[in-house]
């Protein structure tokens, strides 16, 4: 499984429904992690690290409204885009599920055609490269569709380890990842890699980016990890 596959968090205690939306978030090119309640979808968020989570309103033991509230208390989780779904269609229902940290809201019944397209825009702004998106930072542009990548205006090589890492950084530029971050972005949480192995393909790419010449724009956190600018 490719590691730059985006990874949904579907939480979601109806079993037919939740197959139904596994299986359309697959057929749409995501990995899919499952929870059929609030607790076990609050476990999942740390083992999985999912880019975009599926959440339903009413949820045995706990409530999506409070796996929300929790989720946008903590800073590690507060950015994951959590899209809310509730048969709950009155306004004062939505801006209650909007105002916990829902980035969206979807009242059920709901076109699951619709759903997947909520699903690609939150993934749009928190993972441009992953739907195909054009990335630019500083000289370099990336173009995830064509799989190609230029400084000012030259053509460079990469391996596709190396372009899925460089996808990585320029989605958020001068975040810092640590080595462990980018296994489970690079390479996948299914296959093991050494995290030396980071600092080979690191140093690959920094090459790879100054083949026509040019300053080094990977920088080096010591003790941290690496970040772009």
């Amino acid at each position: 499984m490719a590691g730059d596959q985006p990874t949904v968090l579907l939480v979601e205690d109806e079993p037919a429904q939740r197959e139904v939306l596994a299986y359309n978030l697959e057929a749409e090119g995501f990995r899919v992690a499952k929870a059929e309640n609030g607790e076990e979808g609050l476990l999942l968020v740390d083992e999985e690290a999912p880019d975009v989570i599926v959440l339903d309103w009413m949820l045995p033991s706990v409530s999506g409204i409070e796996v929300c509230r929790r989720l946008k208390m903590r800073s590690e989780t507060r950015s994951i885009p959590v899209i809310m779904l509730s048969a709950r269609s009155e306004e004062v229902d939505r801006v209650r599920g909007l105002e916990t940290g829902a980035d969206d809201y979807v009242v059920k019944p709901y076109s699951v055609v619709e759903l997947m397209a909520r699903v690609r825009t939150q993934l749009r702004r928190t993972r441009p490269a992953a739907i195909g998106e054009r990335l630019e930072f500083e000289d370099i542009v990336l173009d995830a569709e064509t799989h190609r990548v230029t400084r000012s205006d030259k053509a460079l090589k990469l391996g596709p380890t190396e372009f899925r890492l460089l996808s990585t950084l320029m989605e958020k530029p001068g975040r810092v990842w640590s080595r462990d971050q980018l296994l489970d972005r690079v390479w996948g949480r299914d296959i093991y890699v050494d995290t030396r192995t980071v600092d080979v393909h690191v140093g690959r790419l920094r090459k790879a980016l100054c083949q026509h010449g040019g300053a080094d724009p990977v920088r080096t956190v010591r003790g941290a990890g690496y970040a772009l600018g």
